[in-house]
């Protein structure tokens, strides 16, 4: 059974998603209303997943997914609201594989703990395509190369540029004209090397990096 911690400093919030989770048989092994308490839960359960809302007094949801990511093998799926905002991104940088928003129906909350459990992606394109939005609404900052950025081929760097402009792999394909299992296996080695865990930190690790879309 999978075993979920829920995080949110509302009460209300937290019981209707423990509600929607039980129903689903999902174990909602503790609550937590602040990060320090989150980190504390994670430390006596060990649970596959956090459900973790990102502005809350206190230690927030971004520091508090930095230090379990750091310490454990359990997943953060992020919580906010309809906006993708700066918190969203700064918790995918700090190791969440990815984020819903509030007004998720309860078969997609129930179905992104789930996926997120065995280890597969669960940024939705709808909501990936808002954090583009987002970054294209920011000025650019100042280029940071990740630890193994310089371990990328010319043709790996070319790939993570695509993903980070919101490409699919099918597009991918066309625009470099290369074929799908070759996209697959550069985009394989660029997670590797980069120790990435889905396309949503793709996205932001490439624009961190400074990277652009190659022209065709």
């Amino acid at each position: 059974m999978t075993r979920v911690v829920v995080v949110d400093d509302q009460d209300m919030v937290r019981q209707g998603l423990r509600m929607i989770l039980e129903l689903a048989e999902l174990e909602v092994v503790a609550e937590a209303a602040d990060g320090a308490a989150a980190i504390e839960a994670v430390s006596a359960y060990a649970p596959d997943v956090v459900l973790m809302d990102l502005r809350m007094p206190g230690m927030d949801g971004v520091e508090a997914t930095r230090r379990i990511v750091e310490v454990s093998e359990t997943r953060v799926l992020a919580l906010t609201t309809f906006n993708v905002d700066q918190h969203v991104v700064d918790a995918l940088r700090a190791g969440a594989v990815g984020f819903l928003l509030k007004d998720v129906t309860a078969e997609g909350l129930v179905e992104a703990v789930q996926r997120a459990a065995a280890g597969d992606p669960v940024v939705a394109p709808a909501v990936l395509a808002r954090m583009m939005d987002h970054f294209a609404a920011r000025p650019p900052l100042p280029a940071q190369q990740p630890p193994g950025f310089e371990d990328l081929s010319d043709r790996e760097r070319e790939v993570l540029a695509l993903i980070g402009a919101g490409r699919s792999n099918a597009e991918i394909s066309d625009q470099l004209v290369i074929s799908m299992a070759t996209v697959k296996t550069h985009v394989r080695h660029v997670f590797a090397k980069l120790d990435l865990r889905d396309r949503a930190q793709a996205v932001v690790v490439a624009r961190d990096a400074g990277l652009t879309e190659p022209r065709s």
